[in-house]
């Protein structure tokens, strides 16, 4: 497997960058997302990738962090979900949103990347909730600095519930149907107990 690809950035396609690296141009297909994040055309650029081959060809999938690539690699192993499957997911959701949806059995949220179904989501859920703990969603928020405060408030929240004896599917849901942007640790943490006690 070709791990990543480092060489001048000749385009930018409609889903697609061209990198030439040793006098080869490599096609490499890519999420909306990590497209934004590759540079001016003529600059060196370094794109984690994954090989797809099948009987009529061979194709490229690139990442702007080996994060996203991990996080493809994990939803490829979900069956009925193939590498353009799989970049829908992160065409639509950061990776931290994914993990939450499917830590909370968020099907309405995973569901929103295009072509994805009810059932595709809840086959997404019911094979990778176990594979995901929510200190690596932390990590990739700060990563990617998009308001880790916020995120990394709701990951605090869903650990402290389930210290408390909750499953992390019940904190997680909780902590996603009560936070709001700006909302501390400690402020999430109780209106998610409110919730929870209701029930």
């Amino acid at each position: 497997m070709i791990a990543y690809i480092k060489g001048t950035l000749e385009a930018k396609g409609n889903g697609f960058v061209i990198v030439e690296s040793g006098g080869i141009g490599y096609r490499i297909f890519m999420s909306p997302t990590a497209l934004t994040q590759m540079p001016a055309s003529g600059e060196t650029v370094k794109v984690y990738t994954y090989m797809n081959v099948k009987e009529d060809g061979i194709s490229l999938y690139g990442f702007s962090s080996l994060e996203e690539q991990e996080l493809f690699l994990r939803l490829i192993t979900v069956s009925g979900v193939g590498p353009k499957g799989a970049l829908a997911f992160l065409s639509q959701l950061r990776p931290q949103e994914i993990i939450l949806a499917i830590l909370s059995d968020d099907v309405k949220t995973l569901s929103k990347a295009p072509g994805v179904g009810r059932k595709t989501a809840q086959r997404v859920i019911l094979e990778l909730k176990d594979k995901f703990q929510t200190a690596e969603a932390v990590a990739w928020e700060i990563e990617e600095q998009a308001a880790p405060t916020s995120a990394g408030a709701k990951f605090e929240a869903i650990d402290a519930l389930t210290a408390l004896g909750y499953s992390r599917s019940e904190a997680a849901g909780a902590v996603n149907a009560v936070a709001a942007e700006e909302m501390t640790t400690e402020e999430i943490l109780k209106a998610a107990l409110k919730k929870m006690v209701r029930f």
